[in-house]
């Protein structure tokens, strides 16, 4: 069986002629999903459907559309597939390999006048025609090979480890912004209750101006707490908008303000003891990333020791090497290779002393990481202890504050208290709620920023 150049240099041109068409064809037709992906990312929250959202949603919500936890996502999932090709680089390959050479010949006249004259012009070559189809086995033995793939191991680990981190960051970002957004949204209750009573208060000071119980000047004060309670309506609304923007842009891929929120800020939610917070502290994402990039930074070092060992290749070759393609010309041949490295002006000593640097920064690091976590614990469960006792101060001090207002003001219509205590009980009133409020938001954040550190689930 005899194939010439002539025909297999057509066989070639018809295959890459039938690729080129095609790929063409594909690039001129796109898939109609393809299309729909490029123009805009699509929104799975159905149009004039109100939803309704938990803590919950909200934070799987987020993981689907944050690009920065997406980020952290993509850089794992990459590491993993370095793994993949770090392992893949241990283990034996099989490629196929094909080939035609043609080479000028010397000519009849040469080769009769001097039969010493080699066959071909180019003596590397070694007949005119020759056909090469071999498949070939190889596989290595490297200890940098070896100690790359326990490396992108150990990177990999640092990645998902990261990924933890940018989760739990994630969650701290929603938490706030969720009770923010109800925090924001009572706020604009309280202040227009507050409008409500400044509205009865001036009619019952105009009622009592005509009877000449009071001064006209009590008039003027009552109007001028009314307008001021108008003017807090306006910016709580402005502030519970930017909230539930914020939180939107957070949870959505498209742009939807659509939604209501079910938590509830006076939910009680008991704090852990500090005892379970230190047990839980082994979970903590940031020191399990500075462990792994201690055991990835000592594999970096064993990966450059292994320039200083010899590193072998072995290859197997079986097919057809000859100047006819025939079935008759099989035949197989192997190469083994030994690499003994003598002398390379110090590079690979220059690359240990490198990753021996790497390598103990990475141990300050695991260090520091670890000293922070005992701090933060102390920290942030002291914020969280402050927060808590406060809202339960300002829980007291609203009741306070509402019984302080109606006997006030029930004072002020027998005549035995001034303009000024009603407008001060309305003031109290009015900033105890909002401080709670801001105190409700506070204490979940707390609680959030603690779970970041244990890995405790949120509420």
């Amino acid at each position: 069986m005899k194939v010439s150049v002539g025909f297999v240099f057509r066989i070639v041109l018809i295959v890459g002629l039938l690729i080129v068409r095609a790929t063409e064809a594909q690039e001129s037709h796109p898939k109609p999903a393809q299309i729909g992906a490029a123009a805009a990312p699509q929104s799975n929250v159905s149009d004039g459907v109100r939803l309704s959202l938990t803590l919950q949603d909200a934070i799987r919500r987020a993981r689907t559309n944050s690009v920065q936890f997406h980020a952290a996502l993509t850089a794992a999932e990459l590491a993993g597939e370095d793994v993949t090709q770090a392992r893949s680089g241990l283990l034996p390959t099989v490629s196929y390999n094909n080939s035609a050479l043609s080479t000028q010949s010397p000519g009849l006249a040469i080769k009769l006048k001097d039969k010493n004259v080699p066959p071909v012009v180019f003596i590397a070559n070694n007949s005119v025609h020759e056909y090469v189809s071999q498949g070939t086995g190889h596989a290595a033995l490297d200890m940098a090979a070896i100690a790359n793939f326990r490396r992108t191991s150990a990177a990999a680990a640092v990645a998902r480890a990261q990924v933890d981190i940018a989760s739990r960051g994630l969650v701290v970002t929603v938490v706030q912004n969720y009770y923010s957004v109800l925090a924001t949204q009572r706020k604009v209750e309280i202040a227009k209750k507050t409008v409500e009573e400044g509205d009865n208060f001036l009619k019952l000071t105009k009622t009592l101006e005509s009877g000449g119980e009071v001064a006209h000047s009590d008039v003027i004060k009552a109007e001028i707490q009314m307008l001021d309670r108008r003017h807090q309506v306006q910016e709580a609304q402005l502030a519970a908008l930017n909230a539930r923007l914020d939180l939107a842009v957070l949870i959505f891929p498209n742009f939807n303000d659509n939604f209501e929120l079910t938590g509830d800020l006076d939910a009680p939610i008991s704090l852990p003891t500090l005892e379970q917070i230190q047990e839980r502290a082994a979970d903590s994402p940031d020191v399990k990333a500075a462990l792994a990039a201690v055991v990835r930074e000592k594999y970096d070092v064993l990966t450059a020791r292994a320039g200083y060992l010899p590193s072998a290749t072995g290859d197997y070759f079986y097919g057809i090497d000859a100047e006819h393609f025939a079935v008759s010309n099989l035949g197989y041949s192997y190469l083994g290779t030994l690499n003994i490295p003598v002398w390379n002006w110090m590079s690979t000593q220059s690359r240990v002393e490198q990753a021996n640097l790497r390598r103990k920064q990475a141990e300050w690091e695991l260090s520091l990481a670890q000293r922070k976590l005992v701090a933060q614990i102390q920290s942030f469960y002291a914020e969280a202890e402050t927060a808590l006792s406060e809202l339960e101060n300002l829980r007291r001090s609203v009741q306070l504050a509402s019984d302080s207002l109606r006997l006030t003001k029930l004072r002020y219509s027998d005549g035995e208290s001034k303009i000024l205590e009603v407008v001060d009980a309305e003031t109290t009133f009015y900033s105890t709620n909002f401080a709670y409020q801001d105190a409700a938001v506070r204490y979940q954040v707390a609680l959030a920023n603690l779970q970041t550190l244990t890995g405790m689930p949120p509420e």
